[in-house]
């Protein structure tokens, strides 16, 4: 399992510009079932640059890097990706299908 952090870069302003490539490139994780969850980073404030994350899981390290690198928003360095693995041992009986 992977948490995909999208933090707000240099190109921030353009983020209008790309949005609708980046909710394209979202619906595709979620049809092509890798994505589970996906939402904004909490809080937004002027001191933070906020962003999204993402719980993507069925894929391995190589293959969701490479699908984060086809986001728009990261080609066109509207956000920076930070991919962090979970090797999850433990979950609640609704969530099973998460553990390795």
């Amino acid at each position: 399992m992977f948490i995909v952090l999208l933090k707000f870069s240099d190109n921030k302003s353009q983020a209008k510009e790309f949005m609708q490539g980046h909710k394209d490139w979202i619906k595709s994780g979620f049809d092509e079932g890798v994505f589970l969850v996906v939402g904004s980073l909490k809080p937004a404030t002027d001191s933070e640059k906020g962003g999204g994350g993402i719980v993507a899981h069925n894929t391995s390290l190589q293959a969701l890097q490479q699908r984060v690198n086809q986001d728009p928003f990261v080609v066109e360095n509207v956000v920076s990706a930070e991919i962090v693995e979970i090797s999850a041992n433990q979950s609640h009986e609704r969530l099973n299908f998460l553990l390795d």
